[in-house]
């Protein structure tokens, strides 16, 4: 794509600080996009912005949320509805695995929190931009971990039973649910919504665990992607003209997959944002 394919667009990447999302912004930046990256620590956020500008010359903005808190995903959103007119590309990134359960803010289950009902909020509280600026996109990162999720609609905090990794399969299950969803209500709009698994990537992510988590991140490190190799696919799903109008699917390396079965079942998916409406106290109306 030439360095002008994104020329007066504006893309918004959340977890935009580090790994495969400031691999996406940079190119993303360099393609002549304006990018907004969301970070949650301001000196990191702020390095990350400066070293995207320095190596693309374009416009690079920090925008500090703790997507753990959902006031702050609202804030996010209006702040970035105040700053800015228009929302070509939502890229759907930051994310967490925990070896332990813990709560937010709200009194929800951390990683469910974070990798799927922030995501779900923020899309949400953007869509009237996304319209505004169709053909516009949500491009969602979901991981091949969504085959060891399960969802459990009676324990979808996972105070049963929380073992990290399952639960961090069930929350990448959840984020393809919700594009599936998305795109069905979506048709006929212009913004499409689809889901990418980035394969396992040599990044910071999982590194703030112990125990068995530690040792298998630090084993696998030599074996995985970069961050920008990682980014690939999220790049090609953001930037494209191939993916044009594209909706509703699954991929990996460029590829569209097939993920868990439930992804497949309407009344599944229905449920699973139904009840994402009840824990984020948002009424979706479209």
């Amino acid at each position: 794509m030439s360095n002008t394919g994104m020329g007066g667009k504006v893309a918004l990447v959340t977890g935009g600080t580090s790994g495969i999302g400031k691999a996406a912004a940079t190119a993303l930046a360099a393609m002549g996009a304006d990018v907004v990256l969301v970070g949650r620590n301001p000196e990191r956020g702020e390095e990350a912005a400066a070293e995207i500008r320095a190596r693309t010359g374009g416009r690079v903005d920090l925008a500090l949320a703790d997507l753990s808190s959902q006031a702050e995903v609202r804030a996010l959103a209006d702040e970035f509805k105040k700053r800015y007119d228009r929302l070509d590309v939502l890229v759907n990134n930051a994310g967490l695995v925990q070896s332990t359960r813990s709560e937010t803010v709200d009194g929800l289950e951390t990683t469910f929190a974070i990798n799927h009902l922030a995501p779900f909020l923020l899309t949400n509280l953007l869509m009237d931009l996304l319209k505004e600026s169709a053909p516009s996109r949500v491009v969602t990162v979901s991981s091949e971990a969504e085959r060891w999720g399960n969802i459990d609609f009676d324990d979808l905090q996972s105070r049963k039973k929380y073992r990290g990794f399952p639960v961090y399969g069930m929350t990448k299950l959840a984020n393809i649910m919700f594009t599936y969803e998305l795109a069905g209500r979506l048709k006929g709009t212009g913004v499409t919504a689809t889901c990418m698994h980035p394969g396992a990537v040599n990044t910071r992510f999982g590194s703030d665990n112990s125990g068995l988590f530690t040792i298998f991140f630090r084993l696998f490190k030599p074996f995985m992607r970069t961050p920008e190799q990682g980014a690939d696919t999220l790049i090609w799903l953001a930037s494209s003209p191939e993916v044009e109008g594209v909706s509703g699917r699954y991929y990996s390396d460029r590829k569209v997959i097939e993920p868990k079965k439930v992804a497949d079942d309407p009344q599944a998916r229905r449920r699973l944002w139904e009840e994402s409406e009840r824990l984020t106290g948002l009424k979706v109306t479209a």
